[in-house]
């Protein structure tokens, strides 16, 4: 079965950002640094070292999260993860919105506010933000009378 997962481009943050992610949604972080794999991508430059080459969160439904830094000098380019795309978490289960309103209001500590978590026109719960790395992350969740319709 084929999976379609984001994967975030960080500058050197993605170990920090993954345990982030992991004390609010849960599950577990696995990374694999630069410099654990030896010369096999060519010579990994000093402040390479340490830095994510490819991390990942799977949360305990199985939803996955992918990460990795792009250290300087390895012929990578560093795109801010906000260029177009945003992380969407979404469910069409009512029950699911005291969770979605606590995943809201943590992830979204220390970001750049956007639409708060609350009742949208369509009836749905809805909410937008800007996290403290700037990933931009969606919530969406049914609500009692977009379940039922």
């Amino acid at each position: 079965m084929a999976t379609l997962n984001p994967y975030i481009s960080f500058k050197s943050e993605a170990a920090e950002a993954l345990e982030f992610y992991r004390s609010v949604l849960g599950g577990t972080v696995e990374t694999m640094t630069f410099d654990s794999m030896g010369d096999a991508m060519g010579p990994v430059p000093p402040e390479a070292k340490g830095m994510v080459m490819h991390g990942s969160l799977t949360l305990d439904d199985g939803l996955v999260l992918m990460a990795a830094d792009t250290p300087p000098g390895m012929g990578m380019d560093y795109v801010a993860p906000t260029a177009g795309i945003t992380v969407a978490m979404t469910s069409a289960d009512p029950a699911d919105h005291p969770r979605f309103a606590d995943y809201y209001a943590k992830l979204s500590e220390g970001g750049t506010p956007g639409m708060p978590f609350a009742q949208a026109p369509w009836g749905d719960y809805f909410g937008q933000f800007e996290d403290k790395f700037g990933v931009s992350w969606m919530f969406d969740v049914a609500g009692p009378e977009s379940a039922q319709a």
